[in-house]
């Protein structure tokens, strides 16, 4: 009786500490930020950029004037040739037809008779592509080589309609899409499963990231196979339980959590104003003040008279100027103490008043002084 109530006793346990697990188990996740196939590239795994000229026929009236756009011109000749019609000896004059710039990407691991999207663009003067279809039209790599074959009608999303008085436009006219629209013709071979070496590339190069990115490939494994390289790199080697299928070892890593770190920067584009700042963003003591000394000059002259029936006088314009100066003598001094975060920074900034443009300067001011600890990117 006493080892039966004992045995139930440590089930009864067990399943408890079970259900604490399990409720503890979101908690952890919710704390790493990130998984690792969210933050890294594999190496060799890649996409690679085609581009095409081409030929769109069937526009209502809204293709290239073949008399500026001579690469038009040359590029219909030379295709009405290619179908045995001879075209040079007479005068071409269609506004059907445009010139286009054809443009894809291609997918890693790709295979011959499968379909991408292509985009299309025009290069002449034409107004619109809409309604118009690509003549068959090669897409090349960076190697010259052909790897895609695009044609199809188009689907363009602007318009443009025009009357005598008035014109409406939306979107762009001139560029269309073809979905599915190119069939891959070449491969890029690319074997995964021999592999006995990984690597992964970080999108954010850093270096705590790198380390943190092994030290959780590691864990996971049970073995040293993960070494961080560099800031941007973290090498595998395959270990014995996965020789001949990488794709199982990426599968598995690719999915651990890990928390990225990032340095403290301030980006700054300085055509909008628009103002980013990192979290680890801190500054040492500092005094800020900012003002601007406004002069104001507004003039109202007045006409002065002499009284009716004098003898004497003329009628003269009398200058009154008022000159207002404002000083923004109302702003005053504000002290950020050291290592403030983000948020006080930011508080402390907005309560002088001021706007992206003042707070730019401000910022860069501070980088100056060597108080701001981060680093300034403008963009």
């Amino acid at each position: 009786m006493m080892i039966s109530g004992l045995t139930k006793a440590l089930k009864t346990l067990t399943h408890s500490l079970a259900v604490v697990a399990l409720l503890a188990m979101p908690t952890a996740e919710a704390l790493a930020n990130s998984r690792i196939k969210d933050i890294v590239e594999i190496e060799g795994v890649r996409e690679n950029m085609l581009i095409g000229y081409g030929l769109v026929v069937g526009l209502n009236g809204t293709g290239d004037s073949l008399d500026s756009a001579i690469f038009t011109r040359e590029s219909l000749v030379g295709m009405l040739e290619r179908l045995g019609v001879n075209a040079r000896d007479t005068n071409l004059d269609s506004a059907n037809v445009a010139a286009v710039m054809v443009t894809a990407t291609l997918p890693p691991f790709s295979r011959q008779g499968t379909r991408i999207d292509v985009n299309i663009s025009a290069i002449g003067d034409s107004g619109s592509l809409l309604g118009g279809t690509l003549l068959v039209t090669p897409l090349l790599g960076a190697d010259g080589e052909v790897y895609a074959v695009a044609q199809g009608p188009l689907a363009v999303a602007g318009f443009e309609a025009e009357g005598d008085g008035a014109a409406v436009s939306r979107g762009v006219p001139t560029a269309g899409r073809i979905s599915n629209g190119a069939i891959i013709e070449r491969e890029i071979d690319f074997n995964m499963m021999q592999m006995d070496t990984i690597r992964l590339s970080l999108r954010n190069p850093d270096f705590t990231t790198s380390r943190r990115i092994s030290q959780a490939v590691n864990a996971f494994i049970g073995q040293p196979i993960a070494q961080p390289l560099d800031s941007a790199t973290v090498r595998l080697t395959v270990p014995d339980n996965y020789l001949n299928d990488a794709v199982a070892l990426i599968t598995d890593i690719e999915q651990l959590r890990v928390s990225p770190d990032q340095v403290a920067k301030v980006v700054i584009d300085e055509k909008s104003g628009v103002i980013v700042m990192g979290e680890n963003v801190r500054i040492n003591t500092v005094a800020i003040a900012q003002g601007n000394l406004t002069i104001r000059i507004t003039e109202t002259p007045q006409v002065s008279q002499p009284n009716p029936f004098a003898e004497v006088g003329e009628t003269v314009v009398v200058p009154r100027t008022d000159i207002e100066i404002d000083d923004d003598s109302d702003r005053r001094l504000t002290v950020l103490p050291s290592g403030v975060s983000l948020q006080e920074l930011v508080d402390g900034l907005n309560a002088l008043g001021v706007g992206p443009r003042d707070m730019i300067t401000i910022l860069q001011t501070i980088k100056a002084a060597g108080a701001l600890q981060a680093e300034i990117e403008v963009i």
